[in-house]
């Protein structure tokens, strides 16, 4: 009877260490996360749901306080409006008032060039005869020269008018009403994100901040796990890494649970955790491991909460 007892128990010793050979990786159930992060540093003025709930898709999840943004939206939308206004004027081009404005003080330039070229022509020839000082011819034709210039420069602006908008000034005045409008847009679009929205059905995992809070930018307003069913995050031991490859059958354990669930891995990472595989060497390389999914097939893995302990055995691991 001794004898037998002793036989059994180093039996039960070299299965043991035949299985210790191929050790099982070990992990938690994880579901897929993603953050709703603060899209401008706002109060938080309403939060409809609690962690653990479940969310539709488009369902509201908090509210930031839209007042500011509201009012910039506001001044953007003025300023689009006043950088239309600019444009439309730039394309109707000058009004006809203008251009009659234009042409009467031309006309009165012209006036007043004749005036004074007929002046100097009188007292050029008293000048030449010593009748009136040369001061007088030497102002007579600077006045006549004066007038000509005003002349000229009347007849410039008047075809400026004539010709209408420049090219160049059409393609300033349309980049500017285009982003002004732009501007405006993106404002309408930080209002519209101030109400926070699940964008997939989910569950509320967690809402790092509470009621009258202010989040910087950027910072999660609340954490969502989604997907169907969670997955099983493990860490695969070196000894058994070289025979695992994403698409290959495992059978997941899950604390609690009497039967196992059959998955497949969808990811292992090359590179190892932990301690750097540079700085191990001979028995010391065992010590390695890597991280790796396994997503869970059937129905009832679905209700499976995350955070519970799971051991996988890969079944056709080398």
């Amino acid at each position: 009877m001794k004898r037998s007892c002793m036989g059994m128990a180093l039996v039960l010793l070299a299965v043991v260490g035949c299985r210790g050979d191929v050790p099982d990786a070990l992990g938690t159930l994880e579901r897929d996360r993603i953050t709703l992060p603060a899209p401008a540093a706002e109060r938080i003025v309403a939060i409809d749901v609690r962690e653990g709930e479940t969310v539709a898709v488009g369902q509201r999840v908090m509210q930031l306080e839209p007042v500011r943004t509201d009012a910039r939206l506001e001044a953007l939308r003025a300023q689009a409006h006043q950088a239309g206004a600019v444009l439309a004027e730039l394309e109707a081009g000058p009004r006809h008032e203008a251009i009659d404005q234009a042409r009467a003080r031309l006309a009165a330039a012209k006036a007043r060039a004749v005036d004074a070229q007929a002046y100097h022509a009188r007292v050029r020839p008293l000048g030449e005869r010593q009748l009136v000082a040369a001061a007088e011819v030497d102002s007579a034709r600077a006045a006549a020269g004066h007038a000509s210039a005003e002349v000229r420069a009347a007849e410039a602006a008047l075809l400026e008018l004539e010709h209408g908008t420049r090219a160049e000034q059409l393609v300033q005045g349309r980049a500017a009403e285009r982003a002004a409008t732009a501007r405006a847009e993106e404002e309408a679009a930080t209002l519209e994100k101030l109400s926070v929205v699940a964008p997939r059905d989910a569950v509320i995992e967690s809402l790092p901040y509470k009621l009258g809070d202010q989040a910087p930018v950027g910072a999660p307003l609340a954490v969502l796990l989604v997907g169907e069913a969670p997955h099983a995050r493990v860490y695969v031991p070196e000894p058994i890494r070289a025979g695992i490859r994403v698409g290959q059958r495992a059978r997941v354990s899950v604390d609690g649970h009497e039967a196992a669930f059959e998955g497949r891995v969808r990811m292992i990472r090359s590179e190892p955790s932990f301690t750097p595989y540079y700085a191990l060497t001979g028995e010391d390389a065992a010590r390695l491991s890597y991280l790796a999914e396994i997503t869970l097939d059937g129905d009832a893995a679905r209700e499976l909460p995350v955070g519970l302990p799971v051991r996988v055995e890969f079944v056709d691991a080398d």
